[in-house]
This record gives structure tokens, sequence and C-alpha cells, in this order.
């Protein structure tokens, strides 16, 4: 994996703007050394790769996802099984956190199953569905996901202790997974929630979405070398170092952000009016690297729905505002970049270290309308 180069971004930019059966239960679960960690669980360890579901390999679309959802609930007992799968609630769906469970708050602490409650086989079928519906974008979607396991697992092994690791992520079921009703995939953990809404078979929203990474730096983990955020703070930097001197000093913000704006539970907070720079002043190639930094984001879900996302943003770039405060190079403590359109919220922070020394970011993407699926 490299990080892209800015050249690519502009360059790439200016071009494009089943039925589950009891037989998943005999699915075979394979491994590489790709993404396995050093946590456990009292069945194994806590990072596997996916489990290969044959059965539903031939389905597509929502079929799929209902299939594997199906297959990985045929592995729990009763008692995982009811821990996992909930009624679905906006209460319970806004419960999600950048800090790893053991420091959250006991009102805001996630729901679901850990994958410290499930063995490695029955892990194995969770990261199958979530897989799925990620995006396949290297480092973003599900390569990214699995990059972020692997860094707790880094800091678990490197100072961080049992507070950190694979097994603290949580996996629950807002809802049943099925072609009719209301469910949302939720998944996360540290610097990470992961939340796909459905409403009737449809994708109605892929926020809010959280992304943050310790070590920022490019790390390697059995054997494989990760840089999960590496390419947003890339995009933003080529986005901002892309304006003139002028367009700089408009987008940029006298105000210092130590974090994010619309970080956990501040759902709905955006601001009555935008700062910074309006991107309908933009050139066509200035253009191009905003929807560059944007989608490192939308890329995180699953291709189909990414595209149409995609479309969206672009059609109301023009109402689209950039700010920014700090450096450009958005590497350094309290650097920190912001895109507020009609629908699009995007945020990067960087952040000083909390077990390792240097920076880290931490990232936000939201929508105004979609958030929860609209709910």
């Amino acid at each position: 994996m490299s990080t892209r180069l800015n050249a690519t971004l502009v360059a790439g930019l200016v071009l494009a703007t089943g039925l589950f059966t009891t037989a998943c239960q005999k699915d075979e679960a394979t491994t590489s050394s790709s993404g396995s960690g050093t946590t456990s669980t009292s069945g194994g360890t806590a990072n596997p790769d996916p489990a290969t579901v044959s059965t539903c390999a031939s389905a597509t679309g929502i079929a799929k996802v209902v299939c594997l959802a199906d297959a990985f609930k045929a592995q729990l007992d009763g008692t995982q099984l009811t821990t996992l799968q909930r009624t679905y609630s906006t209460t319970e769906a806004k419960k999600w956190s950048n800090l790893p469970q053991g420091l959250v708050g006991s009102s805001n602490k996630r729901v679901g199953l850990s994958f410290g409650a499930m063995t490695t086989t029955q892990i194995q079928y969770a990261k199958a569905l979530l897989k799925e519906v990620a995006g396949t974008t290297a480092n973003e979607g599900w390569d990214e996901l699995q990059q972020l396991l692997n860094a707790d697992e880094y800091l678990n092994a490197n100072g961080g202790g049992s507070t950190y690791g694979a097994a603290n992520y949580y996996l629950a079921f807002l809802g049943t997974p099925a072609a009719t009703g209301t469910f949302e995939i939720q998944f996360g953990g540290h610097h990470l929630a992961f939340a796909n809404t459905y409403k009737d078979g449809v994708l109605t929203g892929a926020t809010p979405s959280f992304r943050g990474v310790e070590p920022y730096s490019t790390f390697t983990w059995n054997g494989t070398s990760n840089q999960p955020l590496q390419q947003e703070a890339a995009a933003f930097a080529a986005m901002l170092t892309g304006l003139s001197s002028t367009e700089q000093a408009t987008a940029r913000q006298s105000a210092t952000y130590s974090d994010l704006v619309l970080g956990p539970q501040q759902d709905g907070n955006f601001p009555a009016t935008p700062v910074g720079l309006k991107c309908s002043s933009l050139s066509s190639v200035e253009k191009a690297l905003v929807l560059a930094a944007m989608k490192p984001y939308v890329y995180d879900t699953d291709d189909a729905d990414a595209a149409t996302l995609l479309a969206t943003y672009a059609s109301e770039l023009d109402n689209t505002y950039l700010a920014y405060s700090g450096t450009t190079a958005m590497t350094t403590r309290n650097d920190y970049v912001r895109l507020d359109g009609p629908h699009v919220w995007i945020e990067y922070s960087c952040q000083g270290g909390i077990v390792l020394s240097g920076t880290h970011p931490h990232s936000v993407w939201r929508d105004k309308s979609k958030d929860y699926g609209g709910n």
C-alpha cells in the first residue's frame, strides 16, 4: 500500500468527476497472516481475516448483506445472539465514541457483541459481513477497517495494554437485517464508528462515520504495512496547497481547533452559517481537489452507494465551503480542516499522541440529512 501522490489525486479527479439456509453453518473460514493479531478471546485470536461464506457467494445487493448477517447469527449461541440483535432505536444508534470502550462513559457505552466475546470463527463471519458493506478501494472501506484494527493491536502490544486491541470492538444489529424494514449495522471501537442504516433494502445513511488512528505514521503489523488515514491527510494538503494565497487567506480561520466540532454526541449541531471559502469561486482543478478530499470518506461505504453519494456532493460543490486552521500540511497538532456543504460535513483534526509520541488524527464524515439514515 502506498500513499497517493498529489499529482495522482489531481489527474484522477480531472478525468473522472439470497436467502440464507442452515448450510451457512458449514462454510469454511479461511485466514491469512495479513489480518491476524495478538489479542485473544477464549476461542483464539480476536483479529483473524474474514470467512469465505460460500453459500452467500451468488447473492448480490441487499440479499447478500442479509445472507451474510444470517450466516453470522447462525454461528452464535442464544446469549450472544440476544446481545447482538437489538430493536432499532436512534438512542442506541447514537451510542458511539472515538474512545476505547473502557474509557467511554456509562451512558454512551457501545452496545452489541464484542470481538472479545466471540470465537475466532465467529469473528471471521462478522468480518465477512463488514467486508461486504464497506468499500473496496485500497486504504479505504474494508481495507481501512482492517488497518484500524491492526493499529489497535499495535497499541495493545506497544504500551496501551488491554484497554486497546481488536477484542474491544463491538458489532450490533439495530433492527433485524432484512429486505424490508429498518436496520443498522453498527460497528465500532477505538477510533472507529461505522454506521450503515438500511430501509426496505436501500442504504439510507452511511454516517456518522468516525475514523482516527494511532500511530499515524506507517507501521508494520504481522508483516503488513499499514497507513489507513495518510490518504485523507494527503488529499486535504493537496486541496489547501492548491489554493492561491488569497484563497488560503479567505479559508483560514483564526480560531484554534483542538478537536472535532461534531464528534461523538454532537448530532445535529451543524453551524447555522458556514465559514471559510465558498467553492463556487474555485477553478475546475481546485474543485477536483475538493472532491478528491471527499473521496476517502465516501469510499468507506460500499462502492455502488458511494458513487451515488459522491454524485450528490459533487452536484452541490458550488455551495460547499472549505475552512482550515493551523498549517496546510495537516500533520501538526491543532491542524484542522473542514468541508461544509448542503449535505456533506467532513472534519479532520490533528491531536497529540496518547499511547505513543507524535500526532495522530481524528476525523468525521456526517451528512446533514442522512445521519442515522435520516431517523
